[in-house]
């Protein structure tokens, strides 16, 4: 990802946190006669949780635990460089078939651009984007998992 899309990823982070933080500073002002929120510390606790969990129905917007996507990007880089490159399996997601299709990776021609290139025997090239990859095998043995 490009150094300006970071900050612009980090902005709209930040533009929602704010966002966020103005309505439940309304919510608590509204609520705040409870004498349990009027504590500031457990305020500050239960609203640094709620922001945690935001993370379970948002799973692109994670700002506290980092990028998924860069992830896997190492991850794929190195299994296409490992020098057992056959003892891996790479498994994604098509939208066309509607299911989980298994490759081994020592289909995987080259990594361009963000995108996986397998070579089948007739020639014919498949490219998959890293955001399609939901699992990642050594040996039959989960590796790294989305």
């Amino acid at each position: 990802m490009a150094m300006m899309d970071k900050i612009k990823q980090y902005f709209w982070f930040m533009f929602g946190i704010i966002g966020v933080v103005l309505f439940w500073a309304g919510v608590w002002e509204g609520i705040g006669g409870l004498p349990y929120l009027e504590n500031p510390f457990i305020s500050l606790i239960v609203g640094l949780g709620l922001l945690a969990l935001s993370a379970l129905f948002f799973k692109g917007t994670n700002p506290f635990w980092g990028e998924k996507e860069g992830e896997i990007h190492k991850i794929l880089h190195q299994v296409h460089s490992h020098p057992q490159k056959h003892e891996f399996h790479i498994k994604y997601h098509d939208n066309i078939k509607h299911s989980e299709i298994l490759y081994k990776a020592n289909k995987l021609k080259s990594i361009e651009k963000g995108f996986l290139v397998f070579a089948e025997k007739s020639g014919k090239e498949i490219f998959v984007p890293f955001h399609r990859v939901t699992q990642v095998l050594h040996k039959g043995k989960n590796f790294w998992k989305l």
